[in-house]
């Protein structure tokens, strides 16, 4: 490797480092500022993101220090297919991004069971599948299960959509 790409690699090492260990005392910063009264528990909403911020902390001094001692060590090589990474896929990605959209443009109005069941026959199309019907299917079988449960075994109500007069007939809602 050449001078210019070391000291290229070094400061942005350097800066990721100082970045992590930045985002870290940020963090903890803003979880100091939280309530600490942890009622019957005894755990405030402030120990998660406490846990985090010092893990952050740790890990920025962590990288920090390889940085100033010669590097990151054992680096993946710089070629995708050397690292063993498959090729991009661009119509594998706009059949999930496709399916991500329609999720959230029918999960309100269409309901999750309809808005679940395009998001996975979306995914099942990118991921190479061409029954797009039987995917439907099955997104919908799944959908409604998880759906059913929801609504009568923990009682969280999910939007029923389109379908609510159909659950009602049946008894879910």
């Amino acid at each position: 490797m050449s001078r210019d790409a070391a000291l290229r690699r070094s400061l942005a090492e350097t800066a990721l480092s100082l970045g992590v260990l930045g985002l870290g005392v940020a963090t903890t910063i803003g979880t100091a500022m939280l309530p600490a009264e942890g009622g019957y528990a005894r755990i405030g909403p402030n120990v998660a993101p406490g846990v985090v911020g010092v893990g952050l902390i740790l890990l920025g001094i962590w990288l920090l220090y390889e940085v100033l001692t010669g590097g990151w060590r054992n680096m993946p090589p710089q070629d995708a297919e050397a690292r063993g990474e498959h090729a991009f896929h661009r119509g594998a990605f706009i059949w999930v991004s496709v399916g991500l959209f329609a999720h959230m443009a029918l999960i309100q109005t269409g309901g999750f069971v309809l808005a679940g069941s395009a998001l996975f026959a979306c995914v099942a199309r990118g991921f190479g599948s061409a029954r797009f019907a039987r995917d439907f299917a099955i997104g919908f079988a799944m959908s409604v299960a998880v759906f059913a449960f929801f609504v009568l075994v923990l009682t969280v109500n999910l939007p029923a959509g389109w379908l609510a007069p159909l659950f009602r007939l049946v008894g879910i809602e």
